[in-house]
């Protein structure tokens, strides 16, 4: 089967073109991102604003036409929190139609973590049991379990664009800025039930994370066989950490390739995941470049095949 699924983030818009085999295995046939920014104070004015929306068609209606260049048996495409959070999202789901064709889905906060977790594991055959958080745009998931049973999943609104709308008022942040996100941060970990524990091992998806072991390895491109299941430490990212926190966005641009999109949302995504690791007392993180739009492929392959 080849599926072709759509992750439309706070941030980003991804396509993963793939093909799964029946032993539940996905080869990538074609992966693009695209940053339309959808969700661009959306936490502050509760709607999305016409030229995201714009942004968002115009990235939709590339990947319809790079879709129409494969043979693909089924196409899904899904938005995340800042679709959840607006109140004019039924408005974005009509105009989607209209323009592409394609029917949204909005996903819940507890389906996100679902199959951003069997999205992540799929990246790890060896790997039983694992806590995996994806820090996004709007939000963050925080999953535990194994590929049969999800033991916890939990979704919280702190991801790296609504952080940075929200406390950084200067480019690069203050030092208030910086420690107001982080007490913000620590109390919202503190309400997670049950706390992530660190006797699992943790796995990191999304822009964020891949971004820090770009840096970490001083790579100036994205090479996914550096990025998949590398190992970062916790005292490294801290240190990745306070470097961001010293630079203005235009600098941290100049870092890597991999920060256009970014450079302005990498640094509080980073204080997100440091903040996270040093609460529960994670001495590292396996990266995974593998997150919601390979869970996704997933439940449509289970799909089909149930008929």
């Amino acid at each position: 089967m080849i599926i072709a699924s759509i992750d439309i983030g706070t941030n980003t818009a991804l396509l993963l073109i793939a093909r799964v085999s029946g032993d539940g295995s996905i080869e990538p046939l074609q992966d693009h991102h695209r940053y339309p920014r959808l969700g661009l104070g959306v936490d502050a004015s509760g709607t999305i604003h016409p030229d995201a929306i714009r942004r968002v068609l115009t990235a939709l209606q590339d990947y319809r036409d790079l879709i129409h260049t494969n043979r693909v048996d089924r196409i899904v495409v899904a938005g995340t929190s800042a679709v959840r959070d607006a109140t004019n999202r039924d408005m974005l789901k009509q105009e989607i139609l209209e323009r592409t064709g394609f029917h949204l889905e909005v996903l819940s906060g507890e389906d996100e973590a679902h199959w951003t977790f069997q999205g992540a594991l799929s990246g790890f055959p060896a790997l039983s049991r694992a806590t995996v958080i994806d820090i996004g745009g709007g939000s963050m998931e925080i999953t535990a379990g194994d590929r049969q049973a999800i033991d916890s999943r939990q979704s919280i609104n702190v991801g790296s664009v609504r952080m940075t709308e929200r406390f950084f008022h200067a480019d690069p942040p203050s030092g208030q800025d910086l420690a107001e996100l982080r007490s913000f941060l620590s109390h919202q970990f503190s309400g997670l039930l049950p706390a992530p524990s660190p006797v699992l091992p943790l796995v990191a998806v999304a822009g964020t994370a891949t971004s820090l072991a770009v840096l970490d390895q001083g790579l100036k491109e994205f090479r996914a066989d550096a990025i998949q299941r590398y190992e970062m430490q916790t005292g490294r990212i801290e240190e990745l950490c306070a470097r961001l926190g010293s630079l203005a966005s235009r600098d941290i641009r100049s870092l890597s390739a991999v920060m256009e999109g970014r450079e302005d949302i990498i640094t509080a995504g980073a204080v997100i995941l440091l903040t996270f690791l040093r609460q529960f007392g994670f001495s590292s993180v396996l990266v995974s470049e593998r997150g919601l739009r390979y869970g996704l492929v997933l439940r449509e392959a289970a799909r089909m095949t149930a008929g």
